[in-house]
């Protein structure tokens, strides 16, 4: 069946989720001795069609076996999609050579197992991560970014450089970046300008190809079938058999006659999951990177878990380094993930409802907590991470690395919560606070569709105190008290006037907030990565409680733990990994 690249391009209904798309056999539903009555069956079954579902489907799919992905989003890409599309993968690429970097498998496992290195919190990248793990990346990670050029992806022509790259290695640069090309962008409904196709960086460069390439090998994907449950020969015993989904009401059973490939993408939307690594992840965290495209609802870390699964390397978790929680980079909509911006045109805005205001400066606001406090530097750092030359001079596995950096703590999450004294885990809503002259310093336009006044993300008022009694929504738990925040924009104001922040150190404030109309907007922290997860071995087999392998189950990416790394190169590789090893099992009868 030929497709047109348009809709390849939009992964929509114009391309069915059902066997037929692709050309291969519709199983017939059959019960089976275990009693479970099967209405598809694939050798491999990938559940997650993201930065490492796709890559294990495409390898399995080229090596013989017939793949079914499901995905519970009604398209594809996952989180990997609304990235940034950096691509850390070393150990001496064809790319890498080009640019005339040495880099060895050996080097990476070196750097990404270097106890020592620590970032200016104290918090180590590295200490934590599982050696079996990162070995199996570091002697796989060349393969994988050849593996991505020869299905479509392509990067931008310019040296490996250390932007937007997250605990990967201190030793030599890595971080590529996917070019867009005439693929169409998920944020806007519509390809990148002409000058930029080639030159800028994001996920629809890395995923699109991907997707394209999976269908094109005879991948089946099934849209809008959500996992509910991986099915075991016994609760905890024996192989892995398939797995039981929900397609818009409809459960569906899916044998996978060798291997279940768990891709889900982590769990940072799970706020019961996730507080288990970091109690303060409360509700009022609600715009995690990915969304509205994507969940990353922990749905197969639980389904490995009900079957025996164990979890692994949960430090990473909750070590403060890296993308794990950062600084929104849009204020006034729910979704203020720095590198992802919804705009009209896209198939999700009318979820996301607000392309939010980029923050050029952040001068330009002052930050409050829920009772209208002022707790920080609003021009603060994020959290660092371990990237090329970000410790100089670096000595691999020197506890003098250490030494080298000057102690900065950096903890805005619990600099939020002090002082409300409610006895709640969480901090509650953070608010840019900012005035007419704000306005017109950052070019904004404070109105629908780039704010939210509508769920309660953004308000305005022609006073301070009238602004704070506007103030509600549903994670607002208590009022913000009018005096409350108009005596912090007094005494802000004053610093303005003396050049001096008393409270918090902001250096030299520089604006008043003084004209009215003035506005609330959304600035509460975003959750990005998950680096805990199902532990898993060298091959990405799933590991039980008891240290042993669970036959036929196999996990990748975010869903799986031991790897402090950010996002798509674990990603990609591990899936490459995965997809390699599951599709070298012998077919159950």
């Amino acid at each position: 069946m030929t497709m047109k690249r348009r809709d390849l391009l939009l992964g929509g209904a114009g391309i069915a989720a059902g066997a037929a798309a692709v050309g291969l056999p519709e199983a017939k539903a059959q019960t089976t001795p275990s009693g479970i009555r099967w209405d598809r069956e694939a050798d491999v079954v990938v559940i997650g069609s993201g930065a490492s579902g796709l890559p294990a489907a495409i390898v399995a799919r080229e090596a013989g076996s017939s793949v079914i992905v499901v995905e519970a989003q009604p398209h594809v890409g996952g989180h990997g999609i609304c990235s940034g599309g950096n691509v850390p993968l070393g150990g001496g690429t064809s790319f890498q050579k080009k640019w005339g970097i040495q880099d060895s498998p050996d080097l990476v496992f070196q750097d990404l197992t270097d106890w020592s290195v620590v970032e200016p919190n104290g918090f180590p990248d590295y200490r934590f991560n599982d050696r079996e793990v990162i070995r199996a990346f570091a002697d796989n990670c060349a393969a994988t970014y050849e593996f991505l050029v020869a299905h479509g992806v392509v990067f931008v022509d310019k040296a490996p450089d250390t932007l937007g790259g997250s605990s990967v290695g201190n030793s030599v640069p890595r971080e590529m970046h996917a070019a867009p090309m005439d693929w169409t962008l998920i944020q806007t409904g519509k390809p990148a300008a002409p000058d930029q196709r080639t030159t800028m960086s994001t996920g629809n460069g890395l995923m699109h190809p991907l997707d394209a390439a999976a269908r094109k090998a005879g991948v089946e994907i099934l849209l809008s079938h959500r996992m509910t449950t991986i099915h075991r020969e016994a609760p905890h015993a024996g192989p892995v058999l398939g797995i039981a989904a929900d397609n818009n009401g409809t459960p569906v059973n899916i044998r996978a006659r060798k291997a279940v490939i768990i891709n889900t993408g982590g769990s940072t939307t799970n706020v019961n999951f996730r507080r288990m690594f970091d109690p303060r992840l409360t509700e009022e965290y609600c715009g995690v990177a990915g969304q509205p495209w994507s969940d990353q609802d922990a749905s197969g870390e639980l389904a490995g878990m009900a079957i025996g699964a164990s979890l692994w390397g949960l430090f990473n978790n909750t070590g403060e380094f890296g993308s794990g929680i950062t600084k929104p980079g849009t204020i006034g909509g729910q979704y203020g993930y720095v590198n992802l911006r919804w705009f009209p045109g896209s198939e999700v805005f009318d979820k996301a409802r607000a392309t939010g205001l980029p923050v050029k400066d952040w001068q330009d606001v002052v930050l409050v907590n829920m009772i209208g406090k002022r707790f920080y530097d609003e021009t603060g750092r994020q959290f660092s991470s371990g990237n090329y030359g970000s410790i100089d001079p670096y000595v691999p596995d020197s506890y003098r690395n250490g030494q080298n950096l000057k102690f900065k703590p950096n903890s805005f999450l619990d600099a939020a919560m002090a002082g409300i004294g409610d006895g709640h885990n969480g901090g509650g809503p953070i608010w840019a606070i900012f005035d007419a002259d704000a306005v017109e310093r950052e070019h904004w336009d404070p109105k629908p569709p780039n704010v939210d006044y509508d769920a309660g993300f953004c308000f305005t008022a022609n006073t301070i105190e009238e602004l704070a009694k506007k103030i509600e929504m549903k994670y607002q738990r208590v009022p913000m008290p009018p005096e409350a925040l108009a005596a912090t924009v007094s005494r802000y104001n004053s610093f303005v006037d003396s050049g001096v922040d008393e409270d918090f150190g902001k250096p030299k404030p520089l604006y008043k907030i003084a004209k009215p109309p003035f506005y609330a907007g959304w600035a509460t922290p975003v959750l990005h990565d998950t680096r805990a997860g199902l532990r898993i071995n060298a091959r990405c087999q799933v590991v039980d409680m008891n240290g042993q392998v669970i036959p036929g189950l196999y996990c990748g990416g975010e869903s799986a733990g031991g790897f402090s790394m950010h996002g798509l190169a674990r990603a990609t590789c591990q899936g490459f990994i995965a997809g390699t090893n599951a599709t070298a099992e012998k077919p159950r009868a």
